[in-house]
């Protein structure tokens, strides 16, 4: 079981904490590009419990620094944004998107702009996304060496999602996968379903068995049932350093994704879902469906966003949330068309771990068997993130981005009695990939 020392390692993420000295080890997503505009107003954004704002110059170039002015703390959110930097409306004090003082004209000359800096942070745009690294390594590393960096970008669907929690639940309800047979899928009959509709071995068998490993990236499980006909159906999910999952939602031949569970604070995530467009299958596609085609209840896709707002946490929150219930509908629930009562597999996912609160208190678990690559994550996290405050070990991934690269998820049938790893491996070489590029560094 986690101990309240553990949990609080785990989950404070602010300045100074073991975990947050991790996180800033790496790239971290922090805004869509689009969010941004030359010469537009600046964006207030939380990050690892600090308040920042982003901003994009006159030449496109985007800064993301502290939002107090070093002059006297007042918010940059209000500046103005003009002539390749951002100027204080306080006293007019400038700054580029280096956090370098440009101007000084509340001071008579001679002033001493070049003694004074704002606290930035460097970032990169990639696949749409605005990339910010908040370490304090004198050269920053690559981004991560995802197949889904090196696809071309109006080939890649983003989506940000807020989730009003802790990121370790909000990750950790990404690699459980013993809750689809029940949470998604709970009141589905197999019998119900065509027999190449992909949920029907989850519903057929609500108690997988898996097999689990330590690897270069992070953790992986391979969730396996049989499958009916003969042979076996597997389920490859990995978590992958330090906040990135990928979910076995997808065939695994094809399925290339990454989806991060970004900390703003102690006490909320910003999802990050990066996915090749051409790499979702029609089937994929396709709400889950009974035989006559009518689809399952609770399983669609969508989500319906509150208009964002210029608060702090204010960005892509959804409509249904706490102070609605989530939108639970007790007669569906009742009647057995939605086992949740929650329409919505995103949505039933962060009802849940929502409901936990902000930091759930993980010493009040029980875990199980079927929890193994909840407790297996845990430690990887907290070895790494105690390796480098002790002893200042690299944490995985991070100096060498290239362990990510050879990474996929998904579901997949296979035939004959071979080793769990090598059908992934073999599956791997067979994968379609978006493309062969090297990685390509931060610019």
């Amino acid at each position: 079981m986690t101990t309240a020392r553990e949990g609080e390692e785990l989950t404070r993420v602010g300045p100074g904490t073991v975990m947050g000295a991790l996180m800033r080890c790496y790239w971290m997503p922090a805004l869509m590009s689009s969010e941004l505009k030359a010469d537009g107003p600046p964006v207030r954004l939380m990050l690892l419990g600090e308040k920042l704002i982003a901003f994009r110059d006159s030449a496109g170039k985007v800064g993301v620094m502290d939002h107090r002015c070093p002059h006297r703390c007042a918010s940059l959110f209000l500046g103005r944004n003009e002539e390749g930097g951002l100027r204080c409306i306080y006293h007019g004090w400038k700054f580029d998107v280096e956090g370098n003082c440009l101007d000084m004209p509340s001071v008579p000359p001679p002033d001493f702009k070049q003694k004074v800096k704002a606290k930035a942070y460097r970032t990169i745009e990639r696949a749409g996304v605005v990339w910010v690294y908040m370490g304090t390594a004198t050269e920053a590393p690559p981004l991560p060496g995802f197949e889904i960096l090196d696809v071309p970008e109006d080939e890649i669907r983003v989506s940000f999602i807020q989730r009003d929690c802790n990121y370790l639940q909000a990750l950790e309800g990404e690699i459980d996968t013993s809750h689809f047979g029940f949470l998604h899928v709970g009141h589905v009959d197999a019998d119900e379903l065509a027999d190449d509709e992909p949920v029907r071995l989850t519903v057929t068998d609500r108690a997988p068995r898996y097999h689990l490993r330590e690897a270069p990236w992070g953790t992986q499980y391979a969730g396996y049932r049989s499958a009916s006909g003969g042979g076996t159906y597997w389920r490859f999910a990995n978590f992958l350093f330090p906040f990135w999952s990928q979910a076995p939602n997808g065939e695994f031949g094809s399925h290339v994704h990454a989806r991060a569970w970004v900390p703003l604070d102690d006490g909320h995530t910003m999802f990050c879902f990066l996915r090749w467009k051409r790499g979702v299958s029609a089937l994929t596609q396709q709400q889950p469906a009974f035989k006559d085609g009518t689809p399952i209840g609770g399983t669609g896709r969508g989500n319906t966003y509150l208009a964002n707002t210029t608060d702090w946490l204010g960005r892509f929150r959804l409509a249904a949330n706490a102070s609605n219930d989530w939108g639970i509908d007790r007669a569906a629930q009742h009647s057995n068309t939605i086992y949740s009562g929650i329409d919505g597999i995103h949505l039933q996912d962060q009802a849940i771990t929502e409901s936990m609160g902000p930091v759930t208190d993980h010493t009040f678990e029980h875990l199980a068997p079927s929890d193994q690559m909840i407790t297996r994550t845990r430690r990887r996290l907290l070895m790494a993130a105690r390796a480098l405050r002790e002893n200042g070990v690299a944490p995985p991934g991070s100096a060498d981005p290239e362990v990510f690269r050879a990474v996929r998820s998904g579901y997949l049938h296979s035939e004959g009695d071979y080793p769990w790893q090598e059908i992934y491996a073999q599956q791997l070489a067979a994968a379609v990939h978006p493309s062969s590029a090297p990685l390509r560094a931060a610019e």
